[in-house]
């Protein structure tokens, strides 16, 4: 099935926006490690939330890693058969795999949101009165972006051609 036009300008933009937000994330942990380097090197002081600031900031850019190296398909897979077989063959056993990681995606989405909403009922704190389960939002958001691009690659065959 061909993809319709809208679905492919509105997974076009949804991917620049999820480059911008991973090379802001980047510039700006980088900017805050800089920043505690120079001051507690020069004036002996830092900045109280720099290094929990940067951790979070590690963690959100791993997880945008991920959504990236899943749109690329360049994340771990096993397909040591599947160079055997016919490229139509290939094809829907590619769309078979995209459509059970979608769900698989999905479901640990939804787990990792019972996660979140224990730590909202919790009331920790990250750092500078963050709350915890705001630093981890982005597990389930991110496994979520990743299962939606898993079944729309499935349904419309928005894999990247080699």
């Amino acid at each position: 099935m061909q993809s319709p036009h809208w679905i492919v300008k509105t997974h076009q933009f949804l991917l620049k926006i999820e480059v911008a937000i991973t090379v802001g994330l980047l510039l700006s942990m980088i900017m805050i490690a800089t920043l505690q380097i120079i001051m507690r090197n020069f004036w002996g002081v830092g900045i109280l939330w720099g290094e929990s600031y940067v951790r979070i900031a590690v963690l959100w850019l791993a997880f945008f890693g991920a959504t990236l190296a899943c749109r690329h398909h360049r994340h771990l897979a096993i397909d040591v058969l599947i160079n055997k077989l016919t490229p139509s063959i290939q094809r829907w056993v590619n769309r078979f795999n995209d459509l059970f990681s979608g769900l698989i995606c999905f479901v640990v989405s939804y787990h990792s949101s019972l996660l979140i909403y224990s730590d909202y009922q919790d009331g920790g704190i990250a750092f500078a009165s963050v709350p915890n389960w705001l630093c981890e939002i982005i597990i389930p958001f991110a496994f979520a972006l990743m299962g939606s691009r898993y079944l729309l690659t499935s349904c419309f065959d928005l894999r990247p051609k080699i």
